[in-house]
């Protein structure tokens, strides 16, 4: 199968809003691809944003300068992943080079819409409306395969494009089982506006836990053996003894539990979390970072123990189990209650010990791996910023032809300029993002055909964030974490906005 295909497939679903549009064309594709399972799993998986070799070390500075489109079709999909592979692999002396060259000549035999896939493909930014649901969908009309049954395979398999292969090729899905050793796609939470908001929506009694902003880890035991793994479902046991010490010092032969690792100073309030991430790089050196800082684990759920399943069980059983088998000085804090005033007291002392906010569990929620349900939500305080727009992208999808990622930037009191702190194209609406063509087409500056459309620092827009870290990738040495537009503010002028010294204070 020509890489085009799959291109073409990704224009079409980024230019429909209709669910059903999108669904019955992603299962045309696979359908067509059905043959091949190997194909059907790098499919799924493109289309879903991602790559099957996860990270091969390009990002957008690779991406910046691209050689002439080729006029032809020619690039295979098998061939495309190879290609990936090898980049992946690529290491040592003189490999940046040759990193660059491979995209090169990858590149050299790309169409222009092919391009265009593959820049936003590596670049993370491929946004074209297939989300988890969707693709688990087109799966299932691709096989003619009941959702439900490939969602169940998928949160047990922790991977729909290997669950893809199995279901197009006519294979068991009830192969996809819980599994000690592998990762299961881990419980999401709904937003609530207050405790409040969350007991109304569980119908009273609720189970309130500190969220901890550190990393979520999954965490596997088998006997002596311990897996580590990341939200994503990456393994970094090698980077978290900590943590293997304290899975293997719990009176346990077999566990599959969910955690958060995190970095605390000595009166137990967290390290900025950057602290905490730096620990997940490939290239950490273990030794010395936990000889610096080592991390603490907390537990907060558990899926499986000593052979026996407790996905289906309800939130307070699987934390009765959870409590027999994990001490308290490795469990999250928690409260259950159905009064609004001790939740909320809950809340401020969570805050004040300086985590994130809480989470709000129903009592009997059954764990629903992969799932974004209301049996979890989170509640947690939104900071704002008036910023000012410095330039914005051409978008793609059922965004093209709109101007819609906006970069952000603080003012600067000193200089009077103004400091790039992140973008964001989320919680745009259709609306918005009509106004916002209009508006910035007239505040342009120069050419408007490029990717990125430099603007007058005119408009002020209010940010909503969930706080700021340390980043090298923005000139003012932070980034907003989580931005989204609230709305744009015309009654301010950019000497209105906020200055780079309330962004550090957030960080």
């Amino acid at each position: 199968m020509l890489l085009l295909d799959v291109a073409t497939t990704s224009l079409d679903v980024g230019g429909t809003s209709s669910r059903l549009s999108k669904v019955g064309r992603i299962a045309d594709l696979l359908r067509h691809a059905a043959p091949d399972p190997t194909l059907v799993a790098i499919i799924v998986a493109w289309l879903s944003g991602e790559l099957p070799q996860r990270q091969i070390g390009v990002g957008w500075a690779s991406l910046r300068s691209l050689p002439p489109p080729a006029r032809y079709a020619t690039l295979t999909v098998a061939g495309v992943d190879a290609a990936f592979a090898k980049i992946g692999a690529t290491s040592g002396k003189g490999s940046q080079a040759r990193r660059v060259q491979l995209i090169s000549e990858l590149f050299s035999a790309a169409t222009e819409s092919e391009q265009t896939f593959l820049v936003r493909l590596l670049s993370g930014e491929l946004r074209q409306g297939a989300l988890a649901g969707i693709m688990t969908d087109a799966v299932a009309k691709a096989a003619g395969t009941p959702a439900s049954a490939v969602q169940r395979a998928a949160m047990l398999g922790g991977d729909l494009p290997a669950v893809a292969a199995v279901c197009l090729s006519g294979g068991a899905l009830d192969t996809f089982t819980l599994r000690v050793g592998r990762p299961v796609g881990p419980m999401l939470a709904q937003t609530a506006s207050s405790v409040a908001d969350a007991l109304e929506r569980h119908d009273g009694t609720t189970i309130f836990e500190a969220k901890l902003d550190g990393a979520r880890v999954q965490i596997h035991r088998a006997g002596d053996d311990v897996t580590i793994y990341t939200r994503s479902l990456d393994d970094v046991t090698a980077r978290l003894p900590e943590v293997v010490a304290a899975t293997l010092a719990l009176p346990v032969r077999e566990l599959v539990a969910d955690g958060e690792a995190i970095a605390l100073r000595p009166d137990n309030r967290p390290h900025r979390f950057q602290l905490t991430a730096s620990r997940f790089g490939r290239s950490v050196d273990v030794e010395a970072a936990l000889a610096a800082q080592p991390l603490s684990v907390f537990f907060f759920d558990i899926l499986h123990r000593d052979g026996q399943d407790l996905l289906d069980a309800p939130t307070s059983e699987r934390l009765a189990v959870l409590d027999a088998v994990v001490p308290a000085e490795h469990r999250v804090d928690r409260l259950m209650t159905s009064d609004a005033a001790a939740a909320a007291a809950f809340l401020e002392a969570t805050l004040a010990a300086g985590h994130e906010g809480v989470m709000a569990k129903a009592p009997a929620a059954p764990y629903q791996a992969g799932r974004r349900g209301a049996g979890w939500l989170k509640v947690k305080p939104v900071h704002t910023l008036d910023l000012v727009v410095l330039a914005v992208e051409w978008g793609s999808g059922r965004r093209r032809g709109k101007l819609s990622n906006i970069h952000l930037g603080a003012r600067d009191p000193a200089s009077g300029e103004f400091v790039m702190v992140g973008k964001t194209f989320k919680g745009m609406t259709d609306a918005m993002l009509d106004w916002q063509t209009a508006r910035f087409s007239e505040l342009a500056i120069g050419d408007t055909h490029g990717y990125v459309v430099q603007l007058r620092p005119e408009q002020v827009v209010e940010i909503a964030l969930d706080g700021v870290q340390a980043s090298t990738r923005y000139p003012g040495g932070l980034a907003l974490r989580f931005a989204r537009v609230v709305r744009y503010r015309d009654d301010k002028s950019p000497g209105d906005a906020d200055t780079i010294d309330t962004v550090r204070a957030l960080y």
